[in-house]
């Protein structure tokens, strides 16, 4: 068997997803793949067809191993979320390929199922601390059992997350509510502009939880993410004044770059810490996990090379008693949710699994996405990732240019989104 040809679809039934699909010389056998890179497709698209599509031609798609060692090693300039996004969308092609040919789906060539559901986290916010926990007993309702909880920041334009899952799923910042200023330059817009200050943050994420806890019980599991904005000491602090509300965990709470910063709030809290989103290899994650430094690791199997790096990372983890809690957006497509929870299920060491509602739009362009059951989400049994890519629909919606939000402090200084 040999690859014949990589397509690289860009499109955008309600957000910009890239889709790799690669075909091979048995008749009907093809794969798809997610290579989505929020704000950065048309990078990864260029990779994809001018640099990385010319290797696998002619290549056995069964070699996944090698394909991914060649594809990640070969360039010698190695590694970044350009590179390791494409890698992912090959990858998961591959995979698929594999499972339609095996006859099985991809959860039973990791290993078969370990657990009947994958325990699914949705996303709740609001202006104010009521909002919040309406949101959050609506999700309730609906058999969440694990919930992200943001509120607006008194004194900050457009905190982030307080949409809720509205906003997770929404198609670009322009939909998502509570953003901050728009600019517009040549040929569409420039990013929306926030603004936030970690005074009225620290004071006021402590008072949530002690709100929710006192008006929903200990019951449901509860979070917060702090999407990489504190410092170390910040950190601690937060981490610290959460412990009597027993988070589920603290995510995000510190940039990527500095790992070792991790101990500080390691000795001064009990609060369980979650890390990841913004990694891309197993190398960014050994540190944490080898010194229980985090509880959680929740890297985007989008972002780390996709399954084969993922089930990597995840039985590392395994040997730390580190959970995985992969990250799961709606700027991730279809094919991605699939790879996480095929994965998921076949993990002894598996915590929790992001997940979002996709628009119609989205379900008819790129079939086949994981659905959700009472908290908990389920895959099809279906040879292969159980997704598929309607080609002549999905040239109906081209690329539209959009771009995360930018987040800048009070006195107009730049600052991590």
């Amino acid at each position: 068997m040999k690859i014949t040809e990589v397509r690289v679809i860009v499109t955008c039934p309600t957000r910009n997803y890239v889709v790799v699909k690669i075909l091979t010389d048995e008749p009907g056998l093809y794969g798809v793949g997610d290579a989505t890179l929020n704000g950065r497709e048309l990078a990864v698209a260029a990779a994809l067809k001018e640099h990385i599509a010319p290797l696998l031609i002619g290549r056995d798609p069964d070699r996944i191993e090698d394909i991914w060692q060649m594809l990640f090693r070969g360039t010698y300039w190695r590694g970044g979320p350009v590179l390791m996004t494409a890698l992912a969308g090959v990858d998961t092609a591959l995979w698929d390929i594999k499972g339609k040919r095996a006859g099985l789906p991809v959860y039973s060539l990791l290993g078969g199922k370990t657990r009947e559901g994958v325990l699914a986290y949705t996303h709740a916010g609001g202006s104010s601390f009521e909002a919040v926990e309406d949101d959050v007993r609506s999700k309730m309702a609906q058999g969440f059992k694990v919930i992200r909880c943001q509120v607006a920041i008194p004194g900050n334009v457009g905190t982030y997350g307080t949409g809720g899952g509205a906003e997770a799923a929404s198609a670009t910042w322009r939909e998502a509510p509570g953003k901050g200023d728009t600019e517009w330059g040549d040929g569409g817009p420039m990013p929306a502009v926030e603004t936030w200050e970690p005074g009225p943050y620290l004071r006021t994420v402590p008072k949530l939880f002690e709100y929710l806890r006192t008006t929903l019980g200990d019951e449901i599991e509860l979070f917060h993410d702090v999407h990489e904005r504190l410092t170390p000491i910040q950190s601690a602090r937060l981490a610290k004044e959460l412990e009597p509300y027993h988070l589920y965990f603290l995510e995000d709470c510190l940039r990527p770059e500095h790992k070792e910063s991790f101990r500080l709030i390691r000795a001064h809290s009990t609060t369980p810490l979650a890390m990841g989103e913004l990694f891309h290899t197993r190398w960014d994650c050994l540190p944490l996990i080898s010194e229980q430094l985090i509880d959680f690791i929740r890297c985007d199997l989008g972002h780390i090379g996709g399954i084969t790096e993922g089930q990597k990372i995840a039985h590392i983890a395994e040997t730390y008693y580190v959970q995985t809690a992969w990250h799961g957006p709606g700027d991730i497509g279809p094919a991605m949710h699939a790879a996480n929870v095929h994965l998921d299920f076949s993990l002894a060491n598996f915590g929790v699994q992001e997940m979002v509602h996709f628009p119609q739009q989205v379900h008819d362009v790129l079939p086949g996405a994981p659905v959700c059951r009472n908290g908990y989400l389920y895959v099809s049994d279906a040879p292969g990732l159980g997704v598929d890519v309607n080609e002549e629909l999905a040239a109906k919606y081209p690329y539209e240019r959009a771009y995360l939000p930018m987040t800048r402090r009070a006195d107009g200084a730049m600052m991590d989104w």
